[in-house]
């Protein structure tokens, strides 16, 4: 197990120590919270979700709401609920 403390800087950003990106092989992550307990995991599913969409581009949709729609399908799938 790797655990360290990191601080949380006034915009609420925190720096992964190296280690632990390393150690999740993904430049995406999601936060859980359960309680008081807080898991980082890492998304590795997204660029599937991405290469979906890349075949049905459809006039007038820019490259940024297909990502946007791509990764709220992504994370929707990941927490199990059904998409709209």
């Amino acid at each position: 197990m790797v655990s360290t403390a990191v601080k949380i800087t006034r915009k609420g950003q925190v720096t992964i120590p190296k280690e632990i990106r390393e150690k999740l092989n993904s430049n995406t992550i999601y936060f859980e919270v359960e309680n008081d307990i807080v898991m980082v995991k890492p998304v590795r599913d997204a660029a599937g979700s991405l290469s979906e969409y890349a075949g049905n581009a459809k006039p007038g949709i820019s490259v940024k709401q297909m990502k946007d729609k791509a990764w709220e399908e992504a994370v929707r799938e990941k927490n199990g609920k059904k998409s709209s």
